[in-house]
């Protein structure tokens, strides 16, 4: 949006991502950093977060989900390496990501023979690696397909096999599988070896096994939430945060919001704020969740609406029309953590940023 007036904005500290990426690339080290930027980088902004990265050689490359958010970033001047890690559908797709220079997955002969039959048509390499199905059960071929896909790949002048994949299911926690899904992973690498694949880019660790699992890091890793301070010992670089618009004292038995899902024991004073689940902050925290006011919390009362949520502001001096309110981050000496909102709606720390609506205005900071 050019004019921003409303006061609904997501505050992203630049120095958060930057310090959480190279902690990750430290830990990795010497294999290479692939920075998942996918679902417009869990809700902080794929474009900008990338431009980072790269200006300051933060990441060997980006990670995205089609072939529609590479060339957001190739659009967004980004010339790192950029993996689309989605199985790619229809034929087109793999005309637009050779043309953009995208590196493409491959998961089955089918997928295979398209990109040769792209890269021929444009007569212009291209470059993919193979996803095998190690444990995870989405997309990924097992390995005698896989050893399939290399021979039907080899044929071809016009196509580079550049690495090979997997996807770890539980690494934060079922090390043993964990281990079963290496372990499948290392036996085909090593038959593709034998096969004359030299030189492949092997990859399987997330951040959960960057961390935790040094015998995954191969020589890649990919890392999404843990580069968002969403994982243990990052920084979280979001804080969703609006202001005041309305105040309202309430007598004992007044109802508020949809369906009267809440009633007054008290007289009560309300503020109203101008973000609700239309911005991502979901319904399921309705009467549950807190708000931070003057460094104080302040409980949610009634349903979260879709433009705007009601909270309890009494006896907090400080709430006036105009003050700041933090949903998601920290004000004074609280917090409120996506992980705590995932608890009470039911879910992962992962959707709650990345639910975060376009309509938000993201503010970058240092």
């Amino acid at each position: 949006m050019a004019l921003t007036l409303r006061p609904t904005v997501a505050e992203i500290r630049l120095s958060a991502v930057r310090g959480n990426l190279q902690k990750l690339a430290k830990t990795a080290a010497p294999a290479r950093l692939l920075f998942v930027v996918k679902a417009n980088a869990y809700g902080h902004g794929a474009a900008e977060l990338a431009r980072l990265a790269e200006a300051e050689g933060l990441a060997w490359g980006f990670g995205v989900s089609c072939v529609e958010e590479g060339l957001a970033l190739r659009a967004a001047g980004i010339k790192s390496p950029v993996l689309v890690l989605g199985s790619l559908y229809p034929f087109e797709s793999f005309v637009e990501a050779i043309n953009a220079d995208l590196i493409v997955t491959i998961a089955s002969l089918d997928a295979a023979r398209q990109v040769r039959e792209a890269a021929g048509r444009l007569g212009k390499q291209a470059v993919c690696h193979i996803k095998l199905e190690t444990g995870m059960g989405r997309i990924g071929a097992r390995k005698p397909s896989v050893l399939k896909i290399y021979d039907e790949l080899a044929l071809s002048p016009g196509v580079k096999v550049g690495g090979l994949y997997t996807h770890l299911s539980s690494a934060d926690s079922d090390p043993d599988y964990t281990g079963a899904q290496l372990a499948i992973f290392n036996e085909t690498a090593a038959e593709l070896e034998l096969r004359g694949a030299r030189g492949l880019l092997l990859h399987a660790a997330n951040s959960a096994a960057t961390m935790n699992c040094p015998v995954s890091r191969l020589d890649m890793v990919r890392c999404g939430i843990a580069a968002y301070g969403q994982a243990d010992g990052f920084e979280p670089a979001m804080t969703l945060k609006t202001r005041i618009v309305f105040i309202k004292n309430v007598r004992e038995g007044a109802c508020i919001s949809y369906n009267r899902s809440f009633r007054a024991d008290r007289a009560m004073k309300i503020a109203t704020l101008p973000a609700g689940y239309g911005d991502g902050y979901v319904r399921r925290l309705s009467n549950r969740a807190e708000v931070l006011i003057g460094g104080r919390r302040c409980r949610v009362l009634g349903n979260v609406t879709m433009d705007m949520t009601m909270v309890d502001v009494t006896g907090v001096k400080e709430a006036a029309v105009g003050a700041e309110a933090v949903l998601l981050g920290r004000q004074g000496a609280e917090s409120v953590t996506a992980r705590e909102l995932a608890d009470i709606a039911g879910t992962i720390n992962y959707e709650i940023v990345t639910l975060v609506t376009p309509r938000v205005p993201r503010i970058y900071t240092q």
